[in-house]
């Protein structure tokens, strides 16, 4: 007869062979406390990290062709006092604005432009229903910076023989954000309106 072998059997590790697993998962352990100590660090850091302040202005960014619903509102409006029947700036912002402009506008600034015109419609409306009899005409001049933004927006022609929906057009324009952006420098459009009561 032959002695019993002294190797365990098959798939069975060696005595002592133990120690080394449990190494490996306290070492596993270890490593998922540090990974939890460390990201709890840096979330209460970014939370304590102070806001920057509303004063900031954020630079424009340029985009090839925002979609009008995903345009920001652009910063407070700085009005100047109204000086008579004369053409009223309603807004300048600087970022490209400044000379003579000799840009030239693509298309789709002019589709924007001839969209937030129809959006001025409203303001023509509000005020037909206090006088059913209003009509006319009101040009606006919109100056656009180098990047699309509203350098500023001004009321050229107003024969409504009221200053209420000029004013509220005006502040369509001003209040629309970016524009696309035109090609060599800023560009000065006109936008002709003309509101009349719609026949129903």
């Amino acid at each position: 007869m032959t002695p019993p072998s002294s190797l365990p059997p098959a798939g069975v590790p060696a005595s002592g062979g133990n120690a080394k697993y449990a190494l490996v998962a306290v070492a596993f352990v270890v490593g998922i406390v540090l990974l939890v100590f460390a990201w709890r660090n840096l979330s209460n850091r970014s939370s304590a990290a102070p806001m920057p302040s509303a004063s900031i202005v954020a630079q424009p960014v340029e985009s090839a062709n925002p979609k009008i619903e995903e345009i920001p509102p652009p910063p407070p409006i700085e009005e100047k006092p109204e000086a008579g029947p004369g053409p009223r700036i309603v807004y300048v912002q600087a970022g490209g604005c400044e000379g003579k402009c000799v840009g030239t506008a693509p298309p789709e600034l002019g589709q924007a432009l001839q969209v937030r015109g129809a959006q001025a419609r409203r303001c023509y409306n509000a005020e037909l229903g206090r006088d059913p009899s209003l009509r006319g005409h009101v040009t606006i001049a919109v100056r656009i910076g180098t990047v699309g933004n509203v350098c500023s927006v001004n009321v050229t022609a107003n024969d409504m023989g009221t200053p209420n929906v000029a004013n509220c057009a005006a502040n369509i324009f001003v209040r629309s954000g970016s524009f696309p952006a035109p090609r060599g420098g800023c560009v000065d459009t006109s936008v002709p309106l003309n509101f009349v009561p719609q026949v129903q």
